[in-house]
């Protein structure tokens, strides 16, 4: 909005120029995100425990977590909040990369709402912390895969293909179906990302400032590739393909990051807040979406390498699980897990790392996959 209101008066006063730029609106936006959680935190942090919007601590989490039972919930409106806002103030709402973005994310939060207002009400009633049911939910993710994958292939954004996508390390490398029936197979594969994504995000949200930490690790680094694909000049230096329009979604991803951070500063250990769903699933339908625009879905492998193995993990150990007590028992099952517990962060807790090591130590091992995935701009 600001940008619609203050640019045309470039004219007149030349310090309105700078809305020109995306580079001072992706700032803005990140300082406006950072302002937003520390006016707007506080007060919903005190409506949440009001109402006694308490964490439903997960069946299986190490004993350590037993006192996060009282921690309040939800805190991924304080996400949702520093994110939304900063965008339509500072963004081109006319950009079509920006408008998919906020609407995957808030699609998913909704979602993520819904599975805590329903885990927080059977509580209340004295019944089994289930939430939202699991099929529901992921009809919920599914479908917002279809929808963006179906507009995709109907109306492209850019001029490349709409069922296409680019591989790491190759130049020019655009990958598309071989004959025209199979560029359908789009949309499954968009909807494949998205709800993996969003899942992904969602198992990792388990310790104090781990979720937040690495997808801001993370969208800062899809941010970086945003800029440099939507700009004709860059892009043909590093010998990418050039997406218009597409820099944008840096004010978005500047936006993602600058609530991550500010929402950091309640989350980390001590948590005062959790996320929970509504924040969990949000970003991890924001990380996917900008993604999949950026015709960078590959990227993710190293760009999201911390949400991929606790995903493995937690397949790993339920498959193998399943298997043991199918052909030697339940007993043995039990004793010869793969991990001692999953996801993988529990897995160290068990075997005697604090959690804010854990936490920390995943951040540098998030850092340095953003680094790998930056270095694949060269290694062409």
């Amino acid at each position: 909005m600001l940008y619609y209101l203050l640019q045309p008066l470039a004219r007149d006063v030349r310090l309105f120029n700078l809305l020109n730029y995306i580079t001072f609106r992706a700032a803005a936006a990140f300082v406006t995100a950072l302002l937003v959680c520390f006016i707007l935190g506080p007060a919903i942090i005190r409506r949440l425990r009001a109402m006694a919007v308490h964490q439903v601590v997960r069946e299986g989490t190490p004993d350590t977590h037993a006192g996060k039972g009282t921690t309040p919930t939800m805190g991924g409106l304080i996400i949702l909040a520093a994110t939304f806002a900063p965008v339509l103030l500072w963004s081109r709402l006319s950009n079509r990369y920006v408008l998919l973005a906020l609407a995957v994310t808030a699609w998913m939060g909704v979602i993520g709402f819904l599975d805590d207002y329903l885990k927080l009400k059977q509580k209340r009633e004295g019944r089994k912390n289930e939430g939202l049911v699991e099929r529901y939910k992921l009809a919920g993710q599914v479908l917002c895969g279809l929808g963006l994958g179906t507009y995709l292939l109907l109306s492209p954004i850019s001029t490349l293909p709409g069922a296409s996508t680019t591989l790491p390390f190759f130049k020019y490398v655009l990958v598309v179906p071989a004959v025209a029936w199979a560029a359908w197979l789009y949309i499954p594969w968009v909807t494949f990302i998205l709800t993996g994504v969003s899942n992904a995000v969602n198992l990792t949200d388990g310790l104090d400032g781990l979720s937040s930490g690495l997808v801001a690790i993370a969208v800062l680094t899809l941010g970086l590739f945003a800029y440099l694909l939507g700009r004709v000049d860059t892009s043909a230096y590093l010998q990418v393909f050039y997406l218009r329009g597409a820099g944008e979604l840096t004010v978005f991803c500047a936006a993602v990051v600058g609530a991550c951070i500010g929402f950091l500063w309640y989350n980390a250990h001590p948590a005062q807040v959790f996320m929970g769903d509504t924040g969990s699933l949000a970003l991890g339908g924001a990380v996917g979406a900008i993604a999949i625009l950026l015709k960078s879905e590959f990227l993710l492998l190293f760009v999201g390498a911390v949400f991929f193995a606790e995903t493995v993990s937690v397949i790993l150990q339920r498959s193998v699980f399943k298997y043991r007590r199918k052909r030697y028992g339940l007993e043995y099952a039990q004793k010869h897990r793969v991990f001692r517990r999953a996801p993988l962060h529990h897995h160290f807790e068990m075997i005697g790392w604090p959690e804010t090591q854990v936490v920390v130590r995943f951040w540098i091992i998030g850092i340095l996959c953003a680094i790998l995935a930056l270095s694949t701009l060269k290694l062409r």
